[in-house]
């Protein structure tokens, strides 16, 4: 006879959030720019050149329409350094949320 399996406990699930005290926003992926770098349209309305970290380069495959959180070098700036790349089921809790628009996530995607 096989062992019972006890039921596996969801953890809830961190989602990185923008903070203004530490500049980061949520952004959009437009278009690469080659080398590391790309652009992005971010929630505030600004595009701005981000770059792809070697620790999230490595990992994660970062396309064109996907949903990034943003580093900001520093406040105001137009460069930054993407931090976390939103999966799908994250950016359906951040609408829900009301944290980033549905016509931001929909703009986006039809740009691309």
């Amino acid at each position: 006879m096989g062992k019972k399996k006890e039921p596996v406990e969801e953890k809830p699930v961190d989602i990185p959030l923008p903070n203004l005290d530490e500049a980061t926003i949520i952004c959009g992926v437009l278009k690469h720019l080659g080398g590391d770098f790309v652009l992005v349209k971010c929630l505030d309305g600004y595009d701005r050149k981000a770059r792809i970290p070697g620790k999230i380069r490595k990992k994660v495959w970062i396309m064109e329409g996907d949903i990034v959180l943003v580093g900001l070098w520093s406040p105001g700036s137009d460069k930054g350094d993407i931090i976390h790349k939103y999966s799908r089921s994250e950016i359906e809790k951040l609408v829900e949320r009301g944290v980033v628009p549905k016509e931001f996530i929909d703009a986006i995607s039809g740009a691309v």
